[in-house]
């Protein structure tokens, strides 16, 4: 995406970077040193459901009582599983977590809107517009869902 580049409400951002962006995070998350960037960022370790290839994917987290609260538009989402176990580094080590998708439109709403209401650069970079009280549009919402967007629960065991 280009600094001109104009994005639809919902729609994600990327960054030429992201690759040396996402090298760079993932292997802060999985050390000792996770401290303070892991207070907002999860390590999923996502394996490919048609390949079998796995990915490290850092991803911005909401904690909502006893789950982490996860969203993206991005393809790497189709690879979690509800009732799947998912391989995480939380915090700077390794867990397994629980996991249960969200897809339809009202549960990925509802999931985003505690995720944008924790973490307002989540909304940004998912082009949420958020109101004066830090709640987020409901046609932006609805949009991310249009263009992909799906979320999941984590417990850590």
């Amino acid at each position: 995406m280009t600094p001109n580049s104009v994005r639809q409400p919902g729609q994600a951002q990327t960054m030429r970077i992201q690759r040396a962006a996402n090298w760079v995070v993932t292997r802060l998350l999985r050390s000792p040193l996770a401290g303070g960037p892991g207070r907002s960022l999860i390590l999923l370790h996502v394996v490919g459901r048609k390949s079998g290839k796995k990915y490290d994917v850092p991803v911005a987290y909401v904690r909502d009582g006893d789950e982490l609260v996860i969203g993206s538009p991005f393809g790497w989402m189709r690879n979690l599983r509800t009732g799947e176990p998912l391989a995480v580094h939380y915090l700077g080590r390794p867990h397994t977590a629980d996991v249960v998708v969200h897809t339809a439109a009202d549960a990925v709403a509802a999931d985003y809107t505690v995720i944008c209401r924790g973490n307002k650069q989540f909304a940004s970079f998912n082009n949420i517009r958020l109101d004066a009280t830090g709640n987020p549009d409901t046609g932006d919402l609805r949009a991310a869902w249009e263009l992909g967007a799906r979320s999941a629960r984590l417990r850590i065991r």
